[in-house]
């Protein structure tokens, strides 16, 4: 098998998509909210727009992982995987970095984000 710029991109990808997914979890409730992210989710309002987050989250790994496979999709949802990820890390970076859930969620984003902009740029020379 050859690893090039489009096997590297392929399993970034794969990677991001996964840990895009992890949050999928937080849509089956409050429980799964407070272990995501060790706070309180006492609000309905607020549950409601978590669990909404968690669908999201769960539809970008699922087309994160899908756009593996497809080579069309590759640039357009790699793009589209780094800004909601490195969106996340300055956020959270200029919020102050949060509670420990919450760098651990960074932290995910930095295992992403790293080879999923270091396939691209390899893919750009």
């Amino acid at each position: 098998m050859r690893f090039d710029a489009a096997t590297a991109l392929a399993a970034a990808l794969m990677l991001a998509g996964v840990i895009n997914l992890l949050p999928l979890i937080g849509v089956l409730g409050q429980q799964q909210l407070q272990t995501l992210y060790s706070l309180p989710f006492d609000d309905a309002s607020l549950r409601v727009l978590m669990r909404h987050r968690a669908v999201l989250f769960g539809l970008l790994g699922v087309a994160l992982i899908v756009s593996a496979f497809v080579p069309g999709w590759r640039l357009p949802l790699a793009l589209l995987g780094l800004a909601s990820m490195v969106s996340f890390i300055v956020l959270a970076y200029l919020e102050g970095g949060g509670n420990a859930a919450i760098r651990r969620v960074v932290r995910a984003d930095l295992i992403a984000s790293l080879p999923l902009a270091a396939a691209l740029l390899w893919g750009l020379r």
